[in-house]
């Protein structure tokens, strides 16, 4: 992450922090376990990936920062809650998130459950709260928005292909399209939205947004695969090698590491292309394709 792009982003993970910790049921509140439960699993950890791309499509369309925030938040909610519910023992069974234990191992598996419903419930609750800057007509689609994008034709449908896939050889069509659906989805939704809470945009630019948020989900995930095969745990932050070990599919299984990593930085240059008409309000949008993708190589 370059100086300029780290002050930037610095800023925007205080405030998304912040937000989250305000919009988080208070620790010792009834019920306690829950709430804690809940705070532990979303703050304090975590590069805020999706609420940054957010924050960076809002400024495209010249979004009021509230705005953004609160569907920043939303969308954090909804991908903290899908990482609690991933990590369960009876999906991919991990004992390291973030550095730190997994909420089913910090405190049980039926709390970890409940953590994930929770947060779920919690991110259309913020999205949904009053909003100044935004018409309840605007609101309304960010929520079908952001449901569609969490549900069986999102993240979750994405994780059940996830799930009955191990072992099995997809073709690189069908792993596209179960990643589109597990991690694109959700990242598509941040850059949708942020950009929903300013000024309209018309259909061809809607479009771009669109294009470059489809490449920088996959990009996500092409990397991802590539840190798996080649980071240590203590750079993850959660267990390293778990995918070739349990025989999931990846790109770097499909590919191979070199051709996985070109993989990632074709759909890098596709990702800048499709903002580059935007200029200089895209900034933010083009620095971070290429944090995404650089990750680590």
């Amino acid at each position: 992450m370059t100086p300029s792009l780290q002050n930037w982003a610095s800023g925007v993970q205080r405030a998304v922090e912040d937000e989250l910790a305000a919009r988080l049921p208070a620790a010792g509140t009834a019920p306690v376990r829950l709430h804690e439960a809940m705070r532990y699993a979303v703050l304090g950890g975590g590069k805020r990936v999706r609420p940054l791309l957010a924050f960076a499509a809002g400024e495209l369309a010249a979004a009021p920062q509230a705005a953004v925030l609160q569907a920043a938040c939303a969308v954090e909610l909804i991908h903290a809650y899908s990482l609690v519910h991933d990590d369960l023992p009876l999906m991919d069974d991990d004992s390291l998130r973030r550095g730190k234990p997994t909420v089913h191992v910090e405190y049980d598996e039926a709390t970890a459950l409940l953590v994930g419903d929770a947060l779920q419930s919690l991110a259309f609750e913020v999205l949904a709260a009053p909003q100044a800057q935004l018409d309840a007509a605007r609101q309304a689609g960010m929520l079908h928005l952001l449901a569609r994008a969490a549900g069986s034709h999102g993240m979750a449908g994405g994780q059940a292909i996830d799930l009955v896939s191990v072992g099995q050889a997809l073709n690189p069509a069908e792993l596209e399209f179960m990643h589109i659906l597990k991690t694109g989805a959700l990242i598509r939704a941040a850059v949708r939205l942020g950009a929903w809470c300013g000024s309209a945009l018309d259909a061809e630019d809607e479009q771009r947004l669109d294009h470059y948020a489809k490449c920088v989900g996959l990009a996500f995930q092409v990397v991802d695969d590539v840190l798996d095969a080649e980071a240590s745990t203590a750079t993850l932050g959660k267990t390293a090698g778990k995918d070739a070990n349990e025989r999931k599919p990846t790109y770097v299984s499909l590919l191979g590491l070199p051709a996985a990593k070109e993989l990632a930085q074709e759909l890098r240059r596709d990702a800048l292309a499709a903002v580059a008409p935007f200029g200089d309000r895209a900034k933010h949008l083009m620095e971070l394709a290429d944090y995404i993708t650089h990750r680590s190589f």
